[in-house]
């Protein structure tokens, strides 16, 4: 069955929110489409969100509702992954349910692709960020970093929601990474993108489940799936560190003559750690890359739906 416009909701204790996010986008929703349907995805939540969610699925009639409940928490690009699996709608939407990204934007980005064929996705990016300077500032590094280093473009700012046309999906869908980094899959894809600037609102309820370590791993996560630049580092770093170790050597024979001989092995232990260390840092990132091929070698599917609702069966 086809139908207008789906939206993909990841779901990870947010049991204060769900509710309140299906009357906010049923009032978004109202004068531009009836023809929607909205996907919950709950990433094994450990609150009360399934109930939360079945209780959706059985109260609300006049909505198309799915709800697809995780063995337990697999990630939010898995849950994306999820939705999009389900996903029937001629346009297709992400966008998480704490409510910081409103519904009406995703009407905003539907019209868009209403109006301009040639687009194929709508990409919202946060033209003022609310977080600390410093949040901010390693996000505006990651992405100066990644665009230097990756064939493809990164939209600054840009998160995960965003509005697609099916075949956009279909495409996204083809790609079977296990690890997958949905910012990097969107660009790679290609397709005519168009950025909107949106505005993030507060949370409704709960609080965000990213940090600072979460961000990092993310961030590592997608230059490691982008670009095999750092695995060519350790050829620069080795050149470098000959041409030095020609130098300390000819600094160490001349201290040698000059300073005591306790300076000079204080200078050669202090060489051999700094080597040994540089030594673990390149072995530590290849180790990182064959982790990532360890896993995905096994084939183990992305995420196991525990439980899938469907409006059809409903009706």
């Amino acid at each position: 069955m086809k139908i207008k416009h789906s939206l993909i909701v990841p779901c990870y204790n947010e049991e204060g929110n769900v509710e309140k996010f299906l009357e906010v986008t049923k009032k978004a929703m109202t004068g531009y489409t009836d023809d929607y349907e909205i996907i919950f995805v709950n990433d094994g939540s450990r609150d009360e969100t399934p109930k939360k969610l079945r209780k959706i699925f059985n109260e609300n009639k006049d909505v198309r509702i799915k709800v697809i409940n995780f063995s337990r928490n697999f990630g939010k690009e898995a849950a994306m992954y999820a939705g999009f699996t389900e996903a029937v709608g001629e346009y297709v939407t992400i966008i998480d349910a704490d409510l910081q990204q409103d519904p009406l934007y995703a009407v905003e980005m539907g019209r868009i692709l209403d109006e301009d064929p040639d687009c194929d996705m709508v990409a919202a990016f946060q033209e003022k960020r609310k977080e600390g300077k410093f949040i901010t500032a390693c996000k505006t590094m990651f992405y100066k970093t990644i665009n230097k280093v990756t064939e493809v473009d990164f939209i600054s700012d840009a998160s995960d929601f965003r509005t697609m046309r099916q075949s956009v999906v279909k495409t996204i869908l083809s790609l079977p990474e296990y690890h997958r980094f949905s910012k990097g899959i969107f660009s790679w894809v290609g397709y005519n993108t168009k950025a909107i600037p949106y505005e993030v609102k507060e949370r409704e309820s709960g609080e965000t489940k990213w940090n600072f370590t979460k961000l990092l791993k993310y961030a590592l996560d997608g230059i490691i799936a982008y670009t095999d630049a750092p695995l060519k580092m350790p050829l620069y770093f080795g050149i470098a560190m000959g041409v030095l170790s020609v130098i300390f050597f000819s600094i160490g024979c001349i201290g040698a003559l000059l300073a005591p001989v306790l300076m000079l092995y204080g200078f050669i232990a202090a060489s051999v750690f700094f080597a040994g260390a540089i030594i673990c840092v390149f072995l530590g990132i290849i180790g990182y890359y064959l982790g990532k091929i360890h896993t995905q070698v096994k084939d183990r599917p992305i995420f196991i739906a525990k439980e899938i609702l469907t409006y059809d069966d409903k009706d």
